[in-house]
């Protein structure tokens, strides 16, 4: 169930803040890129530069509040992402942002099929085995040249291989949980 977005409110400089709830992380502004404004950017997305083609992003600074800015320009340059984003036109301006979180409102992602999940989703799940044994919670997901690997944490931290119908037996995100065919010892 996707919740609405609420309370939002505007910052001294007229910048439209938002609280986490519906919003999804993207990626970070992880350094500068020229002297013109322009960031070096850090992308989740799969390919990496459809970072891009989300706007307004939300912005957040450590420790402050989510705020929407709007995308001026981006490409990608090398093996990276680079975007320059409106009101930041020199470097100086640029590089209070440098670490800032890259998210964008649930509703401008694509909504996706039966059984299919964005990673986001699936952290925080509960994940029991098929026994009843509880081991732990969703931590993150990575990506292998195979097949995606849940992190979940517990007494212990395991690595289940996120393959549905084998190792994932059945996913319930309104109940927060995911039931897996995995060995507690393992």
């Amino acid at each position: 169930m996707i919740q609405a977005r609420t309370g939002t409110h505007c910052d001294t400089d007229g910048n439209r803040l938002v609280h986490d709830d519906n919003i999804v992380v993207l990626g970070q502004i992880t350094g500068l890129y020229g002297v013109r404004g322009w960031f070096r950017i850090y992308s989740d997305t799969s390919p990496r530069d459809n970072i891009l083609s989300y706007s307004p992003w939300l912005i957040r600074q450590p420790g402050k509040a989510w705020r929407e800015v709007t995308i001026a320009d981006g490409r990608t340059q090398g093996k990276g992402i680079i975007a320059h984003l409106q009101g930041y036109d020199d470097r100086e301006a640029a590089r209070r942002l440098i670490g800032a979180e890259i998210a964008v409102y649930r509703n401008q992602l694509v909504e996706l099929g039966q059984d299919e999940y964005y990673w986001t989703d699936l952290q925080g799940l509960k994940v029991i085995t098929t026994d009843g044994q509880e081991l732990g919670i969703v931590d993150h997901v990575f990506a292998t040249g195979a097949n995606d690997v849940l992190v979940v944490t517990g007494e212990r931290e395991r690595l289940i291989p996120f393959i549905q119908g084998l190792t994932i037996i059945k996913i319930d995100l309104r109940a927060g949980c995911m039931q897996v065919d995995w060995d507690p010892d393992f």
